[in-house]
C-alpha cells in the first residue's frame, strides 16, 4: 500500500496490519522530561496471530445473534499495585550509540540492522527496501506494521519471555522441551487468554514479562505514517514473535502531545485528543478493531502528577528524592487511541464540606463486596465487565477525583465539585450500570482546543466552564459522562462515524442535565426545546459555511468499516483541519435521536437505549446495529403478520398461470399502511413478480388511493418489473408528489428502458417549471 498524504489536508492512513496480528496487551515504561520536552523509554507489544483471534471475533459474533448465551462469572477488578522497575536494566550491555536513531532527517550511519531513517522511505510501507510480505500468503519475510508517527525509534528486540520463572506451565506440549520461538509464542498465546478471573495474576505476568531480557535484535524500518518491523526467517503472523520491546522517544514538535504551561504557569504535558491520535506517543494499532488492554509505569519529577486512564487511583511511588513512579493498568479492551495522559502540577480540589446527604449517596463500590450473581449476558470478549456485578450496577455515583492548578481552586469548588456527584447519579438512572470503575477529572490548559475530551476513566475539561453559574459546566460535564456509554464503552468500528458517540452525548446531555437539576417534567421539556431551537440556528449555520462533503455523516457510504486485506485502511477527512471545529455530525446525531425519541415516546425510547448499552457494551459498531435492531422490531405481532402475508404473496407468484379448479383462493389480511409499506419492501427483493401478481396486489390493496410512503413502494415495483399498465400511477407519483420523486427518476433512467426513459423525461418536461431548484439541478443531471 503506496500512501502518499498531506498531512495538512488529506485523509488520515491506518496502516496497521490487524488483519494479519493483533497487540491484545500494552506495557509502558516510560521517563517525562520537561527539560528537553520527551517521553522516552520502552512498550511492550504482547500479540496474538490472527488465526486466532478471527476464530475468537466469529464467535464473539455469533454470541451477539444468540439469546442462549452462558452468563459471564467473574470477579470485578480491584486495585492492583504492581512496580514495573525500568526494562532498561536488563539490557545494559546495550548502548544507544550501537544501532540507529530512526527520525525524519537523520542520516542512518549504522545499517548492521537493517534500519533505516524516516526520510528515505517516505513514501510508504511499499517502498521498503525488504519489500517484505504483510501477511502469510508469501515467500519473504512477515512483516508488523504499527502506526507511527514523529517518534524516535531506538532498537526492537524480542523478549524472552522463557526467562520468566513460573511461565513454562503455559507450554501445553511436552514436546516443547527446548526454548524456540514456537515455545514463547505458545506461552505468550497462553498468558493473553487467561480467563478473566484471573486478571490480576495476567496483570503480574505481563509486568514480569516486560522485565525480561532480550533475545534478539528485529530489523526495523519507519516511515512518515508506520513502524515495520521484521524477523528474519518469519514467514508468517504465526511464527513472528510474539512479544517484542520497542526503545523509543517522542519528539517536543510530535502531534499527539502537547507540552504547555498550565493556568499556574506551571509546565505540564497532555494528549490533546489529536487527529492522530496516539501514534506520536507510542507506536501502536490505532484502527478501533485492535482492542487492546494496557499497563504503564511513568516517572516524572517528584512535584508532579500523573494522571492517566486506568482502573485504579493511582498514587505515587518515591524512587529517589526527586523522582516518583505513577503505575496504571486497564482490563477492558479499548483502541490505543482511548489512551490518554497528562502530567503536571495538578492540586487534587476537595469540597471544604461534605453535606451529609452527598456522604450517603457516595459510596465507594469495594470489589470485596460483590455480589457476582449473573445480571444478564454479555456479548463482547472476555474481561472483568461491570455489568456483570450486581453491586457495580447498583452503583449511582462512582469514585471521582478532580484536578487542577492551584489558582483555579476556588472555581472547582464553586461549580465543579458540585455538580459531579448529581450528574453521575442522573446518567445513572437514565442508562443504568457506570461502564467504568472510577473517574478523574482534570481542568486542562487554556490551550485546549474543546470544551472537554472523554477518555476511559478520567475526563478532561476546559476552564470555559467554571464561569457564568452551572449551566454550561453541567451541561459540558453531563455530555463527557455520556461518553463512557457511547464513544468508550460502545465505540464506532469506523471513526467516520463519530455521530454514534456524539450524536448520542449531545442527546442525552439534555437527558441527563435535566434530571440533576430535578426539574418537574414540564420545565425539563420547556428547557430541551430551547436548547433544541439554539441547535437548529447552529446547524443551518454550518451546514450553510461547511464543505458539503463534510457534513455526510457516513462519508464512506457503504464501505463505511471496510478495509484492505492487511487490515490498513484511511480515515476520510482524518487529517482536514476544519474537521475539529464542525460540529454537523453532533447536531446532526442528536436531531436524529431526537426524532426517534418524540416518535417512540421518552418510555420506549429510553429502555431502548439501556438494551442497545447491555447488548453492546464492550464492542465496536457501524450503523448496522440500528437496522439490527430495527429487524429485532420486526418480531412484533404487526411485522409478523406481514411476514405471513409475504409468503402468501410468493406463493401466489409461483403458481401456474392455469390453476386447478380445486385449488383454494387465497385470503389477505387488511393491512395498516406502514405494514403495506413493509410488505411491498419484502417483495421489492423478489427477483420477479408477474404482471398477474402486480395487478392482484394493486386490487387487493388499492394501492392507487393509499398514502404517498406506499404509493411510492409501489411505483418502484411498478418500474422494477416494468408494469406497463401502472405506468399511469408513476406519472401521477412524479407530478403530484415531488418532494419524493427524484429517486423514483434515477430508477427510470437506470433501468435503460425506452419507454420508462421517455416516460421520465416527458413528466419532468410538464414539471421542471415547479420544482425546486436543487431538485430540477439533480433531475436534469439524471436525464440529460
Amino acid at each position: 500500500m503506496d500512501i502518499q498524504l498531506d498531512p495538512a489536508r488529506d485523509d488520515l492512513p491506518l496502516m496497521a496490519n490487524t488483519s494479519h496480528i493483533l497487540v491484545k496487551h500494552y506495557v509502558l515504561d516510560l521517563d517525562v522530561d520537561f527539560e528537553s520536552q520527551v517521553i522516552e523509554g520502552t512498550i511492550v507489544l504482547f500479540l496474538e496471530d490472527g488465526n486466532r483471534f478471527k476464530k475468537q471475533n466469529s464467535s464473539i459474533e455469533e454470541a451477539c445473534q444468540s439469546e442462549s448465551n452462558k452468563a459471564c462469572k467473574f470477579g470485578m477488578p480491584e486495585p492492583c499495585h504492581i512496580p514495573v522497575t525500568n526494562a532498561r536494566t536488563f539490557s545494559s550491555e546495550m548502548e544507544y550509540n550501537d544501532f540507529a536513531i530512526c527520525s525524519k532527517g537523520e542520516k542512518d550511519t549504522s545499517d548492521k540492522d537493517g534500519n533505516h531513517d524516516n526520510q528515505e522511505h517516505a513514501s510508504g510501507i511499499s517502498s521498503s527496501k525488504y519489500c517484505c510480505d504483510t501477511g502469510n500468503h508469501g515467500s519473504e519475510d512477515f512483516l508488523l506494521v504499527l502506526d507511527c508517527c514523529d517518534l524516535s525509534v531506538l532498537k526492537v528486540e524480542e523478549v524472552d519471555v522463557a526467562a520468566v520463572p513460573g511461565l513454562e506451565k503455559f507450554t501445553r506440549s511436552p514436546e516443547l522441551t527446548v526454548v524456540s520461538e514456537e515455545f514463547r509464542n505458545q506461552i505468550v498465546r497462553e498468558l493473553v487468554t487467561l480467563p478473566a478471573n484471573r486478571w490480576r495474576e495476567q496483570l503480574d505476568y505481563y509486568a514480569r514479562c516486560s522485565q525480561a531480557p532480550g533475545c534478539g535484535e528485529l530489523l526495523f524500518d519507519t516511515d512518515t505514517w508506520s513502524l515495520q518491523i521484521r524477523k528474519t526467517g518469519a514467514q508468517t503472523a504465526t511464527d513472528f514473535p510474539h512479544a517484542i520491546r520497542i526503545w523509543y522517544k517522542t519528539k517536543p514538535e510530535g502531534r499527539s502531545v502537547t507540552w504547555t504551561s498550565d493556568q499556574s504557569g506551571r509546565p505540564c504535558v497532555y494528549t490533546v485528543g489529536s487527529p492522530i491520535n496516539n501514534r506520536a506517543l507510542f507506536p501502536c494499532q490505532e484502527p478501533p478493531v485492535a482492542m487492546s488492554t494496557w499497563q504503564a509505569t511513568v516517572r516524572a519529577a517528584a512535584s508532579f502528577v500523573v494522571l492517566m486512564s486506568g482502573e485504579n487511583s493511582a498514587k505515587p511511588t518515591q524512587l529517589w528524592e526527586e523522582c516518583s513512579s505513577w503505575y496504571y493498568y486497564v482490563t477492558m479492551p479499548m483502541p490505543a487511541s482511548t489512551f490518554t495522559i497528562a502530567v503536571g502540577c495538578w492540586t487534587e480540589m476537595k469540597m471544604e464540606t461534605w453535606s451529609s446527604n452527598d456522604l450517603a449517596t457516595e459510596r465507594p463500590f469495594s470489589p470485596s463486596e460483590a455480589n457476582f450473581r449473573h445480571v444478564g449476558v454479555c456479548s463482547h470478549m472476555e474481561y472483568p465487565c461491570r455489568f456483570q456485578n450486581a453491586s457495580a450496577t447498583t452503583q449511582e455515583i462512582i469514585p471521582h477525583r478532580v484536578f487542577a492548578p492551584v489558582c483555579l481552586t476556588g472555581a472547582c469548588q464553586e461549580t465543579l465539585l458540585r455538580l459531579i456527584p448529581p450528574c453521575l447519579s442522573a446518567a445513572h438512572s437514565v442508562l443504568g450500570a457506570h461502564p467504568f470503575s472510577r473517574l478523574d477529572v482534570l481542568i486542562v490548559p487554556a490551550n485546549f482546543p474543546s470544551l472537554g475530551m472523554a477518555s476511559p476513566h478520567i475526563m478532561f475539561l476546559s476552564q470555559s466552564i467554571l464561569t457564568g453559574g452551572n449551566h454550561l459546566c453541567g451541561t459540558r460535564l453531563c455530555h463527557e459522562i455520556a461518553h463512557a456509554w457511547f464513544g468508550l464503552a460502545i465505540g464506532a468500528r469506523d471513526w467516520t462515524e463519530e455521530w454514534l458517540s456524539e450524536g448520542f452525548a449531545t442527546h442525552l446531555e439534555d437527558v441527563f442535565w435535566a434530571t440533576a437539576q430535578q426539574l418537574a417534567p414540564y420545565e425539563a421539556r420547556e428547557q430541551q426545546e430551547l436548547r433544541a431551537c439554539l441547535r437548529w440556528r447552529r446547524l443551518q449555520d454550518e451546514m450553510q459555511c461547511s464543505p458539503e462533503e463534510m457534513q455526510v455523516l457516513r462519508p464512506s457510504k457503504d464501505k463505511t468499516g471496510h478495509t484492505s486485506d492487511s487490515g490498513a485502511s484511511v480515515i476520510k477527512h482524518g487529517l482536514n483541519p476544519e474537521k475539529i471545529f464542525m460540529q454537523v455530525h453532533y447536531l446532526k446525531g442528536y436531531f436524529l435521536l431526537r426524532f426517534l425519541a418524540k416518535r417512540l415516546g421518552d418510555e420506549t425510547y429510553f429502555s431502548f437505549l439501556r438494551k442497545f448499552v447491555h447488548t453492546f457494551h464492550g464492542q465496536l459498531i457501524l450503523s448496522q446495529p440500528l437496522q439490527r435492531e430495527r429487524r429485532a422490531g420486526a418480531e412484533c405481532g404487526l411485522a409478523r403478520q406481514v411476514r405471513a402475508e409475504v409468503t402468501k404473496w410468493i406463493g401466489v407468484n409461483r403458481r401456474p398461470r392455469k390453476r386447478k379448479r380445486r385449488e383454494k383462493e387465497e385470503v389477505f389480511e387488511k393491512l395498516l399502511p406502514d405494514q403495506l409499506v413493509l410488505l411491498l419492501e419484502h417483495l421489492l427483493e423478489q427477483k420477479t413478480l408477474s404482471p398477474r401478481t402486480l395487478q392482484s396486489l394493486q386490487r387487493t390493496y388499492h394501492l392507487q388511493d393509499q398514502d404517498a410512503e406506499v404509493r411510492h413502494r409501489w411505483c418502484e415495483l411498478i418500474v422494477k418489473h416494468k408494469f406497463t399498465k401502472a405506468y399511469k400511477s408513476v406519472e401521477r407519483f412524479l407530478q403530484e408528489d415531488q418532494a419524493m420523486g427524484v429517486y423514483l427518476y434515477g430508477e427510470l433512467m437506470v433501468s435503460e428502458d425506452a419507454r420508462q426513459q421517455q416516460l421520465a423525461r416527458r413528466c419532468f418536461e410538464r414539471t421542471k417549471e415547479q420544482m425546486d431548484r436543487s431538485s430540477a439541478q439533480v433531475v436534469a443531471e439524471m436525464l440529460f
